[in-house]
């Protein structure tokens, strides 16, 4: 994913706030991310891919790809859950 590509649709939380925040508040755990402009509490489904991009902020883990994060959103919208972006 670009770092300007939003990781939360909710609330358009983009990759980089996420990062920045990860980096400024020095997390100890995922769930403080929704403290990031309220990233992951709409309807939950980044909840997932937020918890991976702190994992990779840690070294921890990957980062996903911005084709895998389309097409697992495009199943999740698919599937009747969550509403697809404004201009969608």
């Amino acid at each position: 994913m670009e770092l300007d590509d939003e990781l939360c649709l909710c609330f358009h939380v983009t990759k980089r706030k996420v990062l920045k925040f990860i980096r400024m508040h020095e997390l100890k755990r995922p769930s403080q991310l929704s403290e990031c402009y309220g990233a992951g509490t709409g309807c939950g489904w980044c909840i997932p891919y937020l918890r991976r991009c702190f994992e990779a902020a840690a070294g921890q883990g990957e980062e996903i790809s911005a084709a895998d994060y389309a097409a697992a959103r495009g199943d999740y919208i698919a599937a009747g859950k969550g509403k697809p972006p404004a201009g969608s």
